[in-house]
């Protein structure tokens, strides 16, 4: 059974509870996050250590969560955001445009042993790898994660408006994809 929110932040602000908590906190979202982030860097262990340092960020940072927002929420903006930082590093590592580390995360799932390009689930993800970095987040947010508009909005610090737009624009893309190839 799963803590609620409002209980784990309590128990965190305990000395006593605290590692406790954190280690509640990290069971009850983990996986869901693992997730967020391994559509974002595709492979596996790059989606351990960003999970692993998206966590260290939580442990340092969750005595100043302002509640402003939902934790999940403030949680995927951390996710998010390691995400994109080891995805800008691994271009500055390559030296490659950000069209290049699209092409580059497709040749990683390519690698992956049990890929077989005929199969949905595999051009599917193919598709969404060939969508620029702000389409590719808000569709797995909304696709995958089923998160509601307002939610994005505050993770990524962008209106509605244009988050509907993104996933619309994003969504025909992968359609046309899939058509196509």
């Amino acid at each position: 059974m799963h803590l609620d929110d409002i209980t784990l932040l309590q128990q965190f602000k305990q000395p006593d509870l605290k590692e406790k908590a954190f280690t509640a906190l990290v069971k009850k979202y983990q996986e869901q996050l693992y997730w967020h982030i391994r559509r974002l860097v595709v492979t596996h262990d790059d989606a351990n250590d960003v999970l692993q340092n998206m966590f260290i960020k939580v442990w340092n940072g969750l005595g100043n969560f302002r509640e402003d927002s939902k934790l999940y929420t403030w949680l995927y903006r951390i996710a998010t955001n390691e995400s994109l930082t080891f995805l800008e590093n691994q271009k500055k590592k390559s030296v490659t445009s950000f069209d290049d580390v699209g092409e580059s995360l497709s040749n990683k799932i390519k690698a992956e042993s049990n890929f077989d390009a005929n199969r949905l689930e595999w051009k599917l993800q193919l598709a969404i790898q060939q969508l620029p970095e702000k389409q590719r987040i808000v569709f797995n947010l909304r696709y995958f994660d089923e998160l509601p508009y307002d939610e994005m909005s505050k993770i990524l610090d962008t209106s509605e408006g244009a988050l509907k737009a993104s996933y619309h624009h994003a969504a025909k893309k992968i359609e046309d994809f899939i058509i196509n190839h």
